[in-house]
């Protein structure tokens, strides 16, 4: 980290330096057989970090946005019914994605920011409306709330929706296992958890939701996004076959496949378990300090970023001192406690020395602030629990 700063916000994150080495290659025609090659494993690749062997993958260029906005255009039609899961404000957008292609939305809203919906509420809006699809935010990134994605996705499947998951800040670094769990599509974009610089859009969709998909009436409203044009392209490439229907972001998908290989070396328990092991210790630390979180349960906490209140006395001005410390963190996010936290990512290439690092700016910080705490108290808590 010489010479830099540690970038420790919730997207983009750090990046290994084969994935840079990747991203700097001299860039290849999309159509050249070794590209080919590469697209093709990615796809199948994808598959196995998704732990979704029924799944179909698509990549393209675009951000997490799209990659939500895909799901909608190409699953709902006009009058269709949808439940939004809400426990923020990626929640709030994905309502309002729905809502241009026609859905009729309702919410299921979490009591106070930091929380989620009780199961028992989800299955009572489920029981009432009937929707034809619900959505679930694994990982609100305003708000570092988690949300029990297992029992919710099967809640779904019971009442017959399409289960949604928007895993941008989760896939890769939370636990999400989309065929067991029943998710019938699971969304990400490629600069959280999968480890790659900004710029691709991720789904991977199971077979219900492709069969929905197939017994549409009408013509999917964004031609984009319209799997009707996609699905022969990633059919294409995981043949090993040249195809065209808008050009790849070439370097990002051999970055992709650097990552891909990288975390499926790993392995999938082992990451799941890694990335709990961080957010633990970070956590550990916050409590030291005697900071708040976000979250209002343990339960609800994300592994993938923590959401932290000022203290008292401090403010927003602490994000300077603490990047004057060497490492960069994220203001909040959430417009009713915008000015009242930040929030730092911890996933991907993430490292223990990342963790520690960032504690201490914190303690740097807070110190600058006029806040008073034991110094050291926090690094020593976050290294006590990584060892």
């Amino acid at each position: 980290m010489k010479n830099r700063k540690l970038l420790m916000i919730p997207g983009p994150i750090e990046f290994t330096p084969d994935v840079l080495r990747a991203m700097g290659m001299p860039t290849t025609s999309h159509v050249a057989q070794n590209f080919i090659e590469v697209f093709g494993q990615v796809l199948e690749d994808l598959r196995k970090v998704f732990l979704a062997p029924s799944g179909q993958p698509f990549v393209v260029p675009g951000s997490g946005t799209l990659a939500m906005d895909m799901a909608a255009a190409n699953l709902v039609e006009p009058g269709d019914r949808a439940l939004v899961v809400n426990t923020g404000y990626f929640s709030d957008r994905f309502a309002k994605i729905l809502e241009r292609y026609g859905a009729a939305v309702t919410h299921v809203h979490a009591q106070a920011v930091g929380d989620a919906p009780s199961v028992n509420e989800v299955e009572s809006a489920l029981q009432s409306i009937k929707p034809k699809l619900m959505t679930i935010t694994h990982v609100d990134t305003s708000t570092a709330v988690a949300t029990n994605v297992k029992d919710l996705a099967a809640l779904g499947r019971k009442y017959g929706a399409l289960v949604i998951v928007d895993g941008v800040c989760a896939t890769a670094g939370e636990e999400m296992r989309q065929d067991e769990w029943g998710i019938d599509l699971a969304l990400t974009a490629s600069q959280k958890a999968l480890g790659v610089p900004p710029g691709l859009a991720v789904v991977v969709a199971g077979p219900r939701v492709m069969q929905a998909f197939s017994t549409r009436t009408k013509l999917v409203g964004n031609f984009y996004a319209d799997w009707t044009e996609w699905l022969p392209i990633m059919q294409a490439y995981e043949g090993r076959k040249p195809s065209y229907f808008a050009t790849p972001a070439v370097n990002l998908m051999w970055a992709l496949h650097v990552s891909l290989k990288g975390i499926l070396a790993e392995g999938m328990e082992v990451r799941f378990a890694r990335h709990k092991k961080l957010s633990d210790a970070f956590k550990a630390a916050v409590s030291a300090l005697n900071l708040k979180q976000v979250p209002t349960r343990p339960e609800n906490c994300a592994t993938t970023l923590s959401g932290v209140y000022y203290p008292q006395g401090v403010d927003k001005g602490i994000l300077k001192y603490i990047d004057e410390a060497g490492v960069i963190v994220a203001g909040g996010l959430h417009p009713a406690i915008r000015e009242q936290y930040f929030r730092v990512g911890h996933m991907g290439a993430v490292t223990g020395s990342d963790v520690i690092a960032t504690v201490a700016a914190i303690e740097s910080g807070l110190s600058r602030s006029g806040y008073i705490f034991e110094k050291g108290v926090g690094v020593v808590a976050a290294q006590r629990h990584l060892l």
